[in-house]
């Protein structure tokens, strides 16, 4: 997959990785970066920089109407990278009042990405096959209890990206998982005793990942390690993060 002279979606663009993706995109060569953005006007600043390449989309990856009228008007997509996220810090799998929070994540985290790649199969299709990057993370690969519903979602994501690839080979559309760990967002505030990334450093990484065909990215020296004890001890490392639980409160 070649990012030069392609035409990229990327969900929740206007700031964070997926800001850095849509200037990364553009530093790469693509030829147009559609910047979907839940509040309208929140990627103005892409658009003025982005010297005629860059277009605002309203997109709220919750909404089913708004995913189909995005698909129908970026009819000529050929990258699709479901970036858009949502986390909640705290105990929240036992903890919290009630279930909106968990509930909240899983529709952004999981069924998000899962109605973009649904309504862009048959776009990617007709444009010759392309590519759909899901942004993931480390939470995926191991239950971080602080970010336990967060955690939850994004391994139902990480399993999801496994079967949409295995469903959309035959029409010749790569599928690729990138996992990242702390990244210097306004997500990860919440994080204070991790080395974080800068947002560009995952961008350019994701999308030499995509160039190489890789179909699962361990982005950063973080997730590296977290995947790393969890090949030598899982239970070791499910052990390690349950430590992160003793310093919040039991209750919101």
């Amino acid at each position: 997959m070649r990012v030069q002279g392609a035409v990229a979606l990327v969900t929740g663009a206007n700031r964070g990785i997926g800001e850095a993706l849509v200037r990364e995109l553009l530093a790469m060569g693509a030829a147009k970066v559609y910047a979907g953005s839940r509040v309208a006007g929140s990627a103005v600043h892409l658009v003025e920089q982005g010297e005629g390449r860059v277009v605002e989309v309203a997109l709220d990856v919750t909404q089913d109407e708004q995913v189909q009228q995005c698909a129908q008007r970026c009819h000529d997509v050929s990258l699709l990278i479901n970036n858009a996220g949502l986390s909640r810090f705290g105990r929240r799998l036992i903890g919290s009042a009630d279930l909106s929070g968990a509930i909240a994540e899983m529709d952004v985290n999981y069924f998000g990405p899962l109605r973009m790649c649904r309504a862009f199969a048959p776009v990617l299709k007709f444009n010759g096959g392309g590519a759909i990057v899901n942004i993931l993370s480390a939470a995926a690969l191991s239950n971080v209890p602080v970010l336990g519903t967060y955690s939850a979602s994004k391994a139902a994501a990480y399993s999801m990206t496994q079967g949409v690839r295995s469903e959309l080979a035959d029409q010749g559309t790569f599928v690729s998982a990138i996992f990242v760990g702390s990244v210097d967002t306004r997500m990860a505030a919440a994080v204070k005793d991790a080395p974080k990334v800068t947002p560009h450093y995952t961008a350019r990484a994701t999308l030499l990942a995509l160039q190489r065909r890789e179909e699962e990215v361990d982005a950063d020296p973080m997730t590296i390690d977290l995947r790393a004890r969890l090949a030598r001890d899982p239970k070791k490392l499910e052990r390690f993060l349950a430590r992160g639980l003793k310093a919040v409160p039991p209750t919101e």
